[in-house]
């Protein structure tokens, strides 16, 4: 992602105060997982996420030594910048047999619409690729963050293209209409559970040992929880430096799978629509 330890570790220090005053916090992980002292005890440790800042050496190495099974790749951003390496790294993972998934980098520039069609005509999904929204605070254009209408009509436009939902990734505080940075921007309200985003799978971003849900999903629980981050040595998030041990990569952000590799599967097959 576009993720960084800044940032997340930013608005995780928001989260206490951003949740004064309601009446009920979010769920957290079952019991039976807490606290988490390794990956693998909450999830499936097979899924990272890439971008053309990062250096991919050999997909066959990073599935066959290092235990990956999928590969969640940014295709677009905004309305107008396609990521030059999206296209050939697809062929090479899939031809290895690992999943393929393509994200979203949501901006205000442009229209949920007009992002959703740059990123469908960029991205091909077919029947299995899984497709996400990546909804997090541009912290380089403050101005440009996506809000909850765009993402809204960006959901509503991949669904009416594909008949499929996309995968939504964000942060706790910032689903929650938590405000971030000097510039104080936010989504511009919380994401209710009525909204068409919360009918979405979750991918979580949250580096604490114990992540919390966004409200909006509280009754349904992460699919996927980025538990750390690509953007510093050493890697971000309470595992260690575990976002630099993939082989094939030089660097990634790691995401737990909350199941089996067989409901991975299963859940790949569907799109992302698998509950």
């Amino acid at each position: 992602m576009i993720s960084r330890r800044s940032l997340v570790a930013g608005l995780a220090a928001l989260a206490a105060p951003a949740m004064t005053g309601c009446a009920e916090r979010p769920s957290r992980l079952p019991a039976t997982v807490r606290p988490v002292t390794s990956p693998s005890a909450a999830g499936l440790d097979a899924v990272i996420d890439v971008s053309h800042t990062s250096q991919v050496s050999d997909f066959s190495q990073m599935r066959n030594a290092g235990g990956i099974l999928a590969v969640i790749h940014k295709a677009t951003e905004g309305g107008d910048w396609l990521d030059p390496a999206y296209a050939v790294r697809r062929a090479d993972a899939e031809a290895t047999g690992l999943l393929w998934g393509a994200y979203h980098f949501g901006t205000h520039q442009y229209s949920g619409a007009q992002q959703a069609a740059t990123f469908l005509a960029a991205a091909q999904p077919g029947p299995t690729t899984l497709m996400a929204l990546d909804l997090e605070p541009n912290e380089r254009r403050p101005s440009n963050t996506m809000d909850i209408g765009q993402a809204e009509e960006f959901v509503q436009t991949v669904y009416q293209s594909t008949g499929r939902l996309p995968i939504i990734y964000t942060h706790p505080t910032w689903a929650n209409g938590g405000v971030y940075g000097r510039a104080r921007i936010s989504l511009g309200g919380a994401i209710s559970p009525q909204s068409i985003l919360a009918s979405c799978a979750l991918w979580l971003a949250d580096y604490r040992m114990e992540p919390e849900l966004p409200l909006a999903w509280a009754g349904r629980g992460w699919r996927l929880w980025q538990y750390a981050g690509d953007d510093y040595q050493g890697g971000g998030g309470p595992f260690g430096p575990l976002s630099r041990a993939v082989a094939g990569v030089d660097r990634c952000d790691r995401n737990l799978f909350a199941g089996d590799a067989t409901a991975l599967y299963q859940f790949w097959s569907g799109g992302g629509n698998a509950v």
